[in-house]
C-alpha cells in the first residue's frame, strides 16, 4: 500500500527533528564529522517536507 500525503509529512517530520536533535548533541560534543553527515540527512528531509508544503518555522531548530 503505498503511503498518502499525510503518512509521508509525519513520518519526514518525526526524522526531521531525530535528525536535529542529533545534530544539536554532535555540535555540543564539538563531533565534527557527525554532525555533517547528520547534515547531510537534515537538508534531505527538509527539500522534502518544503516540497510537500510544510512549513518548518515552528520545528527547524538548526536554520541552516
Amino acid at each position: 500500500m503505498i503511503p498518502n500525503n499525510a503518512e509521508i509529512i509525519s513520518r519526514a517530520i518525526d526524522d526531521f527533528t531525530k535528525v536535529q536533535k542529533r545534530m544539536l548533541l554532535a555540535r555540543e560534543e564539538n563531533a565534527v564529522k557527525t554532525y555533517a553527515d547528520l547534515k547531510d540527512d537534515y537538508v534531505s528531509l527538509k527539500v522534502l517536507l518544503t516540497s510537500l508544503g510544510v512549513n518548518l518555522t515552528a520545528i527547524d531548530k538548526i536554520n541552516e
